[in-house]
């Protein structure tokens, strides 16, 4: 299924493309990795491919991905495919990139992927970039705060309180900061004498 570019992703969609990423074996590696970052943790390609494989923190048999703070945790079908794809980096044989860091490693020694290179080559597989990061990033708003979802997924808080507005979210009432204690004491500890 082939979405056309400027088109919104709706949410059925963005779930398809997820789920044909993570089982299209057809795809090369690199578009699945990229496309995922895209569609589920709604990053631009800007910062896609300026990822290093030490942004995967590995903790035990978790992996996460370090967006913003704290790290995203990565779901096991995203964290196999991700370990997988670490082995099997393209662009990996010129002297100078033997050692790279990128996650996306460029033709140019030393070098990242270029986005625009890398958006070209996942539109020919039907995920258009820029549709399918705001689709994720829309759909992460009506499950998270917006607060959380700057801060895990390194966005501005502003952006994600205007992305949140413009959508009419429900978060307005939210309160940032530790829910586990009351101005009079942790919740649950009140007696009758107050």
């Amino acid at each position: 299924m082939k979405i056309p570019s400027r088109a919104a992703l709706s949410e059925d969609q963005r779930i398809a493309a997820l789920r044909r990423l993570l089982t299209d074996t057809a795809i090369p590696q690199r578009l699945r990795v990229a496309g995922v970052i895209v569609l589920l943790y709604a990053q631009p390609l800007t910062r896609v491919v300026r990822l290093t494989i030490d942004d995967l923190v590995r903790d035990g048999a978790a992996l996460f991905l370090r967006l913003g703070e704290p790290p995203s945790p990565v779901p096991a079908p995203i964290a196999s495919l991700l370990l997988d794809y670490i082995e099997a980096r393209t662009n990996m044989n010129t002297a100078t990139n033997r050692a790279s860091r990128w996650l996306f490693p460029g033709r140019r020694a030393g070098q990242p992927c270029r986005p625009d290179h890398l958006s070209d080559l996942l539109n020919e597989i039907g995920i258009p970039a820029a549709a399918a990061r705001s689709a994720a990033i829309r759909q992460q708003l009506l499950e998270i705060p917006a607060p959380v979802v700057a801060d895990a997924l390194g966005y501005h808080d502003k952006t994600t309180a205007r992305l949140l507005q413009e959508d009419g979210g429900g978060w307005n009432r939210y309160a940032a900061g530790e829910h586990g204690t009351s101005p009079t004491g942790p919740r649950g500890t009140t007696t009758r004498d107050s």
